[in-house]
């Protein structure tokens, strides 16, 4: 187990050039990753050591955690524990399914009341005179799930969210197991449960550890990538274009991915917008080996206006 990542200012680098009319009109600093199954560096651009929250991208490794702990869900449900999900019915209905397998309600959920996050799903619930629902909120699978892994292990489920909880120790563990290194830091994260930080570079070893080595997960994601995420989400659509992929995107711009094979990519985009976030995923998968061709719907522009990828990891996207 390697010590605890550094705690520091994160030495970005330009990923992301914002084009007018062929003139920079803005630019997204950033870091990116690619690892090897084995774990080796392949390419990094950026701060890939330095400590940052993983935010929602660390649900796979908490929904590996929860297995390992004995929680046994159908597969879309398992996709589900591990989503930051859009708020479709498929969702909400997916949720009851998990807590009605525990005897839950959603009174008992930990997370707070929100919106659906998908803006279409969320015009119409406000449109039909909805109010925010703890249901809604897009972790409420994974809060389902942590529900019923507690009551299975027959530890308390009030406090669940509690970091001294048996439960989510377990969940530290697992990840400190699956990145390779100590823990650094815990925070809240938005939705109420414990945030673990760890390193970009531990983030991208983690996630292909799961696609080598912790099947139930890693299928279920493969199988079910509109419970992930959502119908008209680009995590979704990125999983269904490229084959065998898993793939998980987070709050302030984190994105993960993970070919069959264990070759794995971490992406941080500095200023926390998803902008930027689709273009710098594809040229790192094409560094993975992904073919470009079908990358193409999220690599952004060659042209005179929009986002263009550079620096090394556009020198490298070209010459690979």
């Amino acid at each position: 187990m390697n010590p605890a990542p550094p705690i520091g200012v994160p030495r970005h680098v330009p990923l992301v050039h914002v084009l007018r009319d062929g003139l920079i009109e803005g630019v997204h600093y950033g870091s990116v990753v690619v690892v090897a199954p084995d774990g080796e560096v392949l390419f990094q651009a950026g701060d890939v050591e330095t400590t940052f929250y993983p935010r929602s991208t660390a649900k796979p490794m908490q929904a590996v955690a929860m297995t390992r702990m004995g929680l046994s869900l159908p597969p879309d449900l398992l996709a589900l524990s591990a989503a930051s999900h859009s708020g479709e019915e498929i969702h909400l209905d997916g949720t009851r399914r998990i807590l009605e397998s525990g005897e839950f309600t959603e009174d008992d959920l930990g997370n707070p009341a929100d919106l659906p996050y998908d803006p279409v799903e969320r015009l119409e619930w406000v449109a039909a005179g909805r109010t925010a629902r703890k249901l809604a909120h897009n972790c409420s699978g994974k809060h389902a799930a942590m529900l019923c892994t507690a009551r299975l292990k027959g530890w308390s489920t009030k406090d669940y969210l509690d970091p001294a909880h048996p439960m989510q120790r377990q969940m530290a563990a697992t990840m400190e197991d699956l990145t390779g290194a100590k823990i650094a830091h815990v925070a809240m994260d938005g939705c109420g449960a414990p945030l673990f930080a760890v390193s970009l570079r531990g983030l991208a070893t983690a996630t292909g550890r799961i696609t080598r080595e912790e099947g139930l997960v890693a299928q279920a994601i493969r199988a079910h990538p509109e419970m992930v995420a959502g119908t008209r989400r680009d995590v979704t659509q990125l999983m269904r274009t490229v084959p065998g992929l898993i793939a998980k995107d987070g709050f302030e711009a984190v994105q993960i991915a993970s070919l069959p094979d264990g070759t794995a990519i971490g992406v941080k985009i500095a200023d926390g917008t998803d902008r930027a976030r689709p273009p710098v995923t594809a040229a790192a998968l094409a560094l993975a080996g992904v073919d470009p061709a079908l990358l193409a719907p999220f690599a952004g522009t060659d042209g005179k206006d929009g986002l263009a990828v550079v620096g090394d990891l556009a020198k490298k996207k070209q010459a690979a």
